[in-house]
């Protein structure tokens, strides 16, 4: 339960991504820099709160042994997680953005049979192929029907040329992040902190972000005021708060698929903290009888993952 909890405080911390980047759009930001400057923005937060007792240096050390898959994984996980969530905002309004996002509840589970676990056999340890825990799978879909009824109404009042680029690129980043999540923690083993992990995907990414720094001052010159301060709030509420609490919730429950299936249904949270920041802070329109009863069916799901998740926990 400890998980779920985590896991549910995560999407509330991430739901700031999806109304802040919004926001930032339609006060004429670049997405470059929403994506670039929230990483950026991350590491010295992070080397702050690792500074001492060799945390840094440990990291180095396990991404020098292993730099290959560091280096792929931390930017399958971040980069080709965060760049196309950002792009796709310039495409549709928050809830639209999040709710398609939400694909990543079914997508954790279906990249499921590309891990192993050790399984002991007659005194021995023998590397098995995960399976896709089909209980979890039909709990998500439930949850996935419930995004499908809060969006419905609100689908058919938006354009094809935002339907297509606000959805396809959030689809490639809905598979991204569970599967660089779930590598990082395979190839760290366990070895390392939260933070230690999230530092090391972090510094592995940085080049990318920094050449996508560079571009976006070369198309658009110096970011404004305003976008590097929300870049940073994202930076801080998203890249290090969120990014712990759930990473935290996952490592709880990393040998246990089911588990882990229903901690990342977590973030279906994330809908209904992006439709409540859009009312408040973006004026947007109160949810109409279908995403009422969509809500309930999300929330429903979510109770049930839960129940799942404790009884195989006992």
């Amino acid at each position: 339960m400890k998980s779920i909890i985590l896991g549910i405080l995560s999407s509330l911390f991430f739901a700031s991504t999806f109304v802040l980047n919004r926001q930032m759009d339609l006060f004429g930001g670049d997405w470059v820099f929403s994506a670039s400057l929230r990483y950026i923005f991350t590491l010295p937060i992070l080397l702050i709160l690792l500074y001492g007792r060799n945390n840094i240096k440990k990291v180095i050390s396990e991404i020098k042994s292993n730099f290959k898959e560091w280096f792929i994984w931390s930017n399958v996980g971040f980069v080709l997680f965060y760049a196309p969530l950002t792009f796709a905002g310039d495409y549709g309004p928050s809830w639209l953005i999040a709710g398609t996002w939400q694909i990543t509840i079914i997508a954790g589970i279906l990249v499921t049979p590309l891990f192993y676990s050790m399984v002991e056999n007659n005194g021995n340890l023998e590397k098995v192929r995960n399976k896709i825990p089909k209980k979890s799978l039909f709990i998500s879909a439930i949850i996935l029907f419930g995004i499908i009824l809060m969006q419905y109404s609100r689908i058919t009042s938006v354009s094809t040329n935002d339907l297509i680029f606000g959805f396809l690129p959030v689809i490639v980043a809905a598979f991204s992040y569970p599967l660089g999540n779930r590598k990082t923690m395979e190839i760290s083993g366990g070895k390392l902190t939260t933070f230690q992990r999230i530092f090391g995907m972090t510094l592995c990414s940085m080049p990318a972000w920094i050449l996508l720094l560079i571009y976006g001052l070369l198309r658009s010159g110096i970011p404004n005021n305003n976008q590097i301060m929300q870049s940073f709030i994202v930076a801080l509420f998203s890249g290090i708060i969120a990014t712990w609490l759930f990473f935290k919730a996952t490592d709880i429950v990393r040998k246990d698929m089911k588990k882990l299936a229903a901690v990342e249904s977590t973030q279906s949270g994330e809908i209904v903290f992006s439709v409540l920041g859009e009312i408040i802070l973006l004026g947007g329109a109160l949810p109409d009888i279908f995403a009422i009863f969509g809500l309930l069916v999300v929330i429903f799901g979510m109770i049930i993952h839960s129940i799942h998740s404790a009884r195989t926990n006992g």
